[in-house]
């Protein structure tokens, strides 16, 4: 076996071994090529043939060397990669050579050939390239709004067949701040980083990787004259934001091989104003949210390991005896696993043309797992408590799928709702998945409405008669590639930031076509995100890391529009964390649009690691954990009136409900010495303690009048303050003209 995939996978971030990197030469830069083989091949070279730019050739032949192989961003030699593909890692090896800069208007053609012990050969298809160039232009952009465009800073990247890329400055003022991007988990103002845009599951540690589920191409410029600005695509864009010039924010954007208008490659819009106005300007081209009734507003629980009937029926009972309110419970292990349509130990006759089925057709084993989900589902409604189960946009292939799952796989290819890819002979085929999870699954073309309907009426049953009320649509970052191809005709670099929007969309459409609000809970997304559910911020370990970078997540996806957001506080992987960061956790995500605890699965290990407050009372020793907690949700309860007035305010308005302090105070430089405060709504500032072992905190007041919540007393704005911080307790300060409406919030016995 030898293999070249020119383009290799599609991982943003990391090359294969077996690619062209940078997949798009540039002139005056090297270029490495690679292959991978199996062990019998001992020697591989590269055939060149190399065009000059005045017709000449010249042929050379190059030998290889070996380097460790690595796939889809894993290392294969010692390191760990996906199942379906271990095997097959285990048995190759990789080979490269890295070519001398190429001069503009060169074109090489190469392939590769393997030799083995015995003479023998195998050889790959020939593959070629132009190197790139940046040309100066002036008919690149389409500007919308006042052109703040540096004059002669658009360039071109040019291949001699189609442009490439665009790329301009804009002006950076010394005072102004730049934040926005999406989720982002670092910092709120990026000015002297470099980032980009490219929706990609970053497995824990976001802040560190500067990686993120949710980017989006629009930023906020602050405390200059304010304005702000949306690059009007889907494929990935960088940005230099004073990094490399102080002075300027230099965008770089992929572009697609046809103009949109005459000579114009990229639309860029221009909003001015405070930054709730160019939020507001933004939404009205994105798309505003949708308002969701009250239960999201109370507290989600959900455990990996909660994964039978009795199970979750005993948590939620154990929520009843220690009197925590809970508003929903998230179920992720409910399903078969294959089909994520059918509850595990249902019984059942496979539709074989892929049909849905509906309730009748499952029978419910006495004693298998989930023996009645009607009644369980009835039950819990009963206490006011909804059904929020999990999803993934995947139809396995390993292991080789049986029954139902393999009749939805036979159908979804057979009727053509897949996203496809190209084969090595130039044909499309269907893409299977190149991410670490679920490797090798097929993928419906979610972006599609019959292929979307045709996944979703599978899960109508669900809905309109076991009741339902949302679904966790987890996973949607799987589309790699910039050569994929989806049924409306997109390119995988156009349509893959594309595919989580679409994918909370069409869960959305289910849930409103049966009469119930579109609850969706997505982790991944995009510009158009806002309109369609709830979302958090991902996976993370308990850490105070962590917490913090969850802050700066929902903040700066908050900026960007995105209204209903919260994440696993405390964190659901790995160990517990301790009590002092489980309260000082809940506390502040009782302070964010959606409250939820969620822990990952375990294996059922003992000691458990639930993020219930039993378990962690139980494992820390800290009898203090249930009663503080329960003071904790139980106001969160008391502040839902306010929450959902807030919300609706904040769809008409585009003022944030969990609102960085800058929204309001554009010019006060001191709001970014304090990030990780807020206001909630209009009239709340919250300013949750994110370090370990303190007993106050200071808190920056801006300018006007406020009421400390738990103490009543009266403060001026335009300075720091200490106040005292006990575990059962953020620090809150309330607007002192809704003092009399909120005071019974934090007092309810006033």
């Amino acid at each position: 076996m030898i293999r070249h995939k020119p383009l290799g996978s599609g991982h943003p971030y990391v090359d294969d071994t077996d690619q062209r990197s940078p997949r798009h030469p540039i002139a005056g830069e090297p270029v490495a090529l690679g292959v991978r083989t199996s062990p019998e091949l001992t020697n591989v070279i590269c055939e060149l043939e190399i065009t000059g730019s005045d017709g000449s050739v010249t042929k050379a032949t190059e030998t290889l060397t070996r380097v460790p192989a690595a796939s889809r961003g894993q290392v294969i030699d010692g390191g760990h990669l996906a199942s379906a593909q271990a095997k097959l890692a285990r048995a190759a090896s990789g080979w490269q050579i890295t070519l001398a800069p190429a001069e503009p208007g060169t074109t090489y053609k190469y392939r590769f050939i393997g030799q083995n012990e015995n003479g023998g050969t195998e050889k790959t298809r020939w593959a070629s390239y132009s190197p790139a160039s940046w040309t100066r232009t002036s008919h690149a952009l389409g500007v919308v709004g006042t052109d703040r465009v540096i004059a002669d800073s658009v360039e071109v990247l040019h291949d001699g067949v189609r442009p490439l890329r665009v790329r301009f400055a804009l002006p950076l003022a010394p005072n102004e701040r730049v934040t926005g991007f999406g989720e982002r988990f670092d910092a709120l103002d990026h000015r002297g980083t470099q980032l980009d845009s490219v929706v990609f599951e970053q497995y824990k540690s976001q802040g560190a990787n500067r990686k993120t589920y949710m980017p989006m191409p629009f930023a906020h410029v602050v405390g200059g004259d304010g304005w702000g600005f949306h690059l009007e695509t889907s494929r990935r864009t960088w940005y230099d934001i004073g990094a490399t010039d102080e002075h300027r924010l230099v965008v770089e954007a992929e572009v697609g091989p046809e103009p949109l208008h005459e000579n114009t490659l990229l639309n860029l819009k221009f909003f001015e104003g405070t930054p709730t106005a160019v939020l507001q300007s933004f939404l009205s081209h994105a798309g505003s949210p949708t308002e969701l009734p009250d239960w999201v507003f109370k507290l989600w629980a959900s455990g990996n390991e909660w994964n039978t009937q009795a199970e979750v029926l005993r948590q939620m009972d154990l929520h009843r005896d220690t009197g925590i309110p809970v508003g929903s419970v998230v179920i992720e292990a409910w399903s078969d696993e294959s089909t994520f349509t059918a509850f595990r130990d249902a019984q059942y006759e496979p539709n074989s043309d892929g049909s849905p089925h509906r309730l009748s057709d499952f029978t419910f084993p006495e004693h298998g797992a989930w023996p009645d989900p009607k009644a369980m589902v009835d039950d819990l409604r009963s206490r006011d408590i909804r059904v929020v189960l999990w999803q993934i946009p995947l139809i396995k292939m390993r292991p080789h799928p049986q029954g139902q799952a393999r009749f939805d796989a036979d159908a979804a290819v057979r009727e053509g709702r897949l996203i496809r890819e190209e084969a090595p002979d130039g044909s499309l085929r269907p893409y299977r998945n190149r991410g670490w999870w679920f490797p090798l699954s097929l993928m419906p073309d979610l972006t599609d409405p019959e292929a979307a309907r045709w996944w979703t009426e599978k899960r109508r049953y669900l809905v309109e008669e076991i009741g339902i009320d949302g679904f966790k649509t987890d996973g949607g970052e799987h589309a790699w590639g910039e050569e994929l191809q989806y049924l409306s005709g997109m390119r995988g670099d156009e349509g893959n930031n594309l595919f989580p929007v679409a994918y909370a969309k069409a869960y959305g459409d289910l849930l409103k076509s049966a009469g119930k609000a579109p609850v969706t809970f997505s982790r991944a997304g995009f510009t158009g995100s806002q309109a369609h559910g709830a979302f958090w911020a991902g996976d993370e370990n308990s850490t105070w890391d962590a917490f913090r970078w969850s802050l700066f997540a929902g903040l700066s996806a908050s900026a960007c529009g995105v209204l209903y957001w919260g994440w696993d506080f405390a964190g659901f992987s790995g160990e517990i964390p301790s009590s002092e960061l489980y309260l000082r956790s809940a506390a502040a995500a009782a302070f964010v649009p959606v409250m939820q605890y969620h822990s990952e699965f375990n294996h059922h290990r003992k000691p458990s690691r639930d993020r219930t407050p039993w378990n962690i009372q139980e494992r820390t020793g800290d009898d203090t954990v249930i009663p503080v907690f329960r003071e904790l949700v139980e106001l969160r309860e008391r502040l839902i009136p306010y929450l959902s007035e807030q919300a609706r305010r904040t769809i008409a308005t585009g003022a944030p409900l969990m609102r960085p302090l800058y929204f309001d105070h554009a010019q006060d430089q001191e709001v970014w010495k304090h990030p990780l405060e807020w206001m909630l709504g209009d009239d709340l500032l919250v300013a949750p303690v994110t370090e370990e072992g303190a007993m106050t905190w200071t808190v920056y007041l801006p300018s006007g009048d406020w009421v400390d919540a738990w103490s009543g007393d009266n403060y001026s704005g335009n300075q720091a303050v200490d106040t005292p911080a006990p575990l059962n307790r953020v620090p809150v300060f309330v607007r002192a003209a809704a003092w009399e409406t909120m005071k019974g919030v934090f007092s309810p016995d006033l």
